[in-house]
């Protein structure tokens, strides 16, 4: 009865501590030698803090990260466009949470730990491929060793050998031609203390969010800036330890100077650097292969945008979950969790290629490039708050329909 999963992601982690909480055995296996804190800020929409909350993580993830309170968005001048609440302040039962990605997996790596053991994850252990036998399902690891169970869960990335087994010549990557630099800086609080703020364009963006409050009050300020190139730019691989260069991109948000935040010296005050193209997967007419199935960035890598796709892993997850609860451990809990899940987040995917709620930038940037005084004098609420309603319905996480829904798992 045992589920193999091959990565100890978000994604992964949760479906263990799910599947632990549940009592279908499982043994999960990671290709890293140890697990370390990579990455920077994300957020956790209500949907998914649902899901931990019902598996027992709300004071941990309360202690983690900081409820945001309101999304705003800002022209390339600094002009005030809109903003709306998020979380419980929006009415949601859940709050929406921006935290530390490598935190947050450390967090649930050590939940597990302790419902389970210190050697809960077999770390060093890189799968290479699964193959279906008459009752089971094998897998290979990279050293050549083998693997039975039941099922087989790829959660092992956007670079997913799983995928690339049964998706053979898909590539690299899809990039859309936006390279972000991403960093963190401890500074003052701004605007409310818990905003979520974007300014810009879609070639030219600058997004910015507290992901922790220090002893002293300050925070810990994550931010990520965006420029489009030219479609022949020789994007590197994404590799969350590779460091960017300040000359590549701050002399283009040099005058980035607000009432309400000072861009340039935030970006000055990070230790490190990153830089990281924006990239997803194309979407997947299927995501099962007889007992094998693909979950989070393995079956939908999408773009940061909306901030959705550790969310979207998570929930991939637990409706695994609830299939397995009801199917047992056998080819039909993926197809029903297939029936659910892929369609919907493909959507997600190609939504975020459009911009997805950030698109409404452009909107303002196209009709009032030199700037506004107010805001009502570009376009009217009702179509400000449009653009955000149409993505909420797409995601999955308006108030009402989330709030009213019975639990995934039970």
């Amino acid at each position: 009865m045992t589920v193999l999963i091959a990565g100890a992601g978000i994604g992964g982690l949760t479906l263990a501590l799910s599947l632990q909480d549940k009592q279908i055995p499982f043994r999960i296996f990671e290709a890293v030698a140890e697990v370390a804190p990579l990455g920077v800020g994300i957020n956790l929409q209500p949907h998914a803090v649902r899901e931990l909350t019902e598996m027992g993580l709300a004071d941990r993830l309360n202690s983690l990260g900081i409820r945001t309170k309101e999304v705003a968005y800002f022209s390339r001048q600094g002009g005030y466009i809109w903003a709306e609440p998020r979380g419980r302040y929006a009415g949601y039962n859940w709050p929406q949470y921006s935290v530390h990605r490598g935190k947050l997996q450390l967090m649930l790596l050590e939940a597990l730990k302790e419902r389970v053991g210190d050697d809960v994850v077999e770390t060093g252990r890189r799968v290479h491929s699964s193959h279906d036998f008459h009752d089971g399902v094998e897998v290979v690891f990279a050293d050549g060793l083998r693997e039975r169970g039941q099922l087989c869960i790829a959660a092992d990335g956007i670079h997913s050998a799983l995928r690339a087994q049964y998706v053979p010549g898909e590539g690299a990557p899809h990039w859309g031609g936006t390279i972000m630099w991403r960093g963190t800086t401890i500074s003052e609080p701004f605007l409310s203390g818990a905003t979520m703020a974007m300014a810009g364009r879609k070639d030219q963006k600058f997004v910015v969010y507290p992901i922790e409050i220090l002893p002293d009050g300050r925070q810990v300020i994550n931010w990520i800036a965006d420029l489009s190139k030219p479609a022949e730019y020789l994007w590197n691989r994404e590799d969350w330890n590779r460091q960017g260069q300040l000359s590549d991109f701050l002399p283009l948000f040099a005058d980035w100077t607000f009432n309400w935040l000072d861009i340039p010296a935030l970006i000055r005050g990070a230790e490190t650097v990153y830089e990281y193209p924006m990239v997803d997967r194309n979407p997947l007419d299927r995501w099962t292969f007889g007992r094998t199935g693909l979950l989070g960035d393995a079956a939908h890598a999408m773009y940061p945008i909306g901030s959705n796709g550790a969310s979207q892993a998570i929930l991939d997850a637990r409706v695994l979950t609830r299939c397995l609860m009801d199917h047992g451990t056998a080819p039909a809990a993926l197809k029903e969790y297939e029936s659910i899940r892929r369609e919907a987040v493909n959507r997600i995917v190609l939504a975020n290629r459009g911009d997805g709620p950030d698109k409404i930038l452009d909107e303002v940037a196209t009709l009032a490039p030199d700037g506004f005084a107010q805001i009502s004098d570009v376009l009217g609420e009702d179509a400000l708050a449009d653009v955000a309603g149409q993505y909420k319905t797409i995601a999955g996480f308006d108030v009402e329909s989330l709030n009213a829904r019975p639990s995934l798992v039970g």
